[in-house]
């Protein structure tokens, strides 16, 4: 069985706390790894934002015996959370599963660059809360016989599809980066920064980064793999 060997106790904890959130929005999640050397990269899609959340785990080795050098799967996010040992910070990667479609598309590794624009984190949070204010009045204010799945979900992609500031970056993804963990009180402005490659757009934070497909660019800057 493939352990892979976390950096320590808060590094398990951190990761564990991160598959905890995208099994709260699909009890059903899988995630894709893919490892280097003592880096680890956990892909994940949270349904209910539509992005790709990418989250960096530190490794002190990569594998058991240090036999392999690398590492690509896509398993179950329940399963790799049964398996995490927070105390002996370590995790077995359980069997692989059939990938849902958007683990073959992922964002590029290279050719990022920076984006004007982003807002302070303080603005970012807020931005979120009014959203979901927003959201829950104007959903309260529907008619009983018109509070219907496509009117609501009218509603929403509405609103989470502004975008922030003088940016391409939809509001959802900023509140995925808050509801995943990675929008954290302690960021500072220093710590975030937005980036394109191609199609894509990337919200990164200390903590992990949110990826997101650029409205209107079709099929460009997709990585298969």
């Amino acid at each position: 069985m493939t352990v892979l060997h976390l950096a320590d106790e808060g590094e398990a904890a951190d990761f564990a706390a991160f598959l905890s959130r995208l099994l709260h929005y699909d009890r059903g999640a899988a995630v894709r790894l893919q490892a280097v050397g003592t880096a680890l990269a956990v892909f994940g899609r949270p349904p209910s934002f539509e992005v790709l959340a990418v989250r960096a785990v530190r490794l002190t080795k990569p594998y058991e015996n240090g036999l392999e050098v690398t590492l690509d799967v896509t398993v179950s996010a329940g399963e790799l959370l049964e398996s995490v040992d927070e105390a002996a910070a370590t995790a077995a990667v359980p069997a692989a599963v059939t990938g849902p479609p958007w683990a073959g598309v992922l964002p590029p590794r290279g050719g990022w660059r920076a984006e004007p624009g982003l807002p302070a984190p303080d603005t970012l949070r807020a931005l979120v809360a009014a959203a979901v204010t927003e959201f829950r009045s104007c959903t309260q204010e529907l008619a009983p016989e018109r509070r219907t799945r496509a009117e609501l979900d009218g509603i929403g992609r509405e609103i989470w599809s502004r975008t922030v500031a003088d940016t391409d970056l939809p509001v959802r993804a900023v509140h995925a980066a808050q509801s995943l963990g990675f929008l954290r009180p302690a960021a500072t402005a220093q710590d975030l920064g937005l980036f394109s490659s191609g199609g894509w757009l990337r919200l990164r934070t200390p903590y992990g980064s949110i990826a997101v497909r650029r409205a209107g660019v079709g099929a460009l800057g997709l990585s298969v793999r």
